[in-house]
């Protein structure tokens, strides 16, 4: 994280807003990049996108601003995002907050608090950020780490197709489940692919699973992806002999 001046994008569709606050978060001292749909959004915060906050608009065109932040999270990204909108209500706060939104400022807001909000959490990111280079993702004895694109079983790795490792991936750093969407992006991107595409896969993710269990390590909790109706797919670990 650059600590002196920070990059931050701001995700925004109404001009005269991108105008008002790039201005005084630049007068501030950061780094502003604009972003003014959901497709810019999620072109701009692709892997290893550099950004040490974001200021995301609920309301945007395209991918609205929480699928933008649902597939952030999905990825294991942890940039602190703010989510600035005139969606006030409680129901939107809290499903704003459970997908992983680490603040919430509803319009109209005045800039000096935005400014203080956004500057608590690049205080808290830049407490967390040596911590998060050895991030790590483990259910049973499957693994993988933020530094290495392999996923590992019993620490070696699974002969998997660069999609599957990444969607395996996907599924494993997801709490609690990820949607079809949401995976979607994150493996696909814009190649054009079909939804119909992560069915596929998700299918052949689980023939390797079941096979890893066909005789080394039987006694080992089973790994699984179950598809949670409304919500999408869940890795989950089951005993060997349970059914279903």
């Amino acid at each position: 994280m650059n600590t002196l001046n920070p990059h931050v994008l701001l995700v925004e569709d109404t001009p005269e807003l991108i105008l008002w606050v790039g201005t005084a978060l630049r007068q501030a001292g950061m780094q502003m990049t604009f972003a003014q749909d959901g497709w810019a959004a999620q072109k701009s915060l692709q892997t290893g996108h550099g950004f040490d906050a974001v200021v995301l608009d609920l309301q945007i065109p395209g991918p609205d601003g929480l699928a933008v932040l649902e597939g952030l999270r999905a990825r294991g990204d942890e940039v602190p995002v703010l989510i600035l909108t005139a969606r006030a209500s409680v129901p939107d706060r809290v499903l704003g907050l459970n997908l992983g939104a680490d603040d919430y400022l509803p319009k109209p807001f005045e800039l000096t608090e935005l400014e203080a909000r956004l500057a608590a959490l690049l205080r808290r990111r830049g407490g967390k950020s040596a911590e998060a280079k050895g991030t790590s993702w483990r259910l049973g004895l499957l693994s993988a780490s933020a530094s290495s694109p392999e996923v590992l079983y019993a620490n070696q790795p699974l002969p998997l197709t660069p999609r599957e490792g990444a969607a395996l991936r996907v599924l494993l750093r997801a709490a609690p489940t990820v949607s079809k969407e949401a995976l979607h992006h994150e493996v696909f991107g814009e190649d054009g692919s079909e939804l119909d595409a992560v069915e596929v896969l998700i299918h052949r993710l689980r023939k390797k699973l079941d096979a890893l269990h066909a005789e080394p390590l039987q006694e080992q909790a089973k790994l699984s992806i179950s598809t949670i109706r409304g919500l999408g797919y869940l890795l989950t670990l089951r005993n060997a002999g349970q059914s279903g």
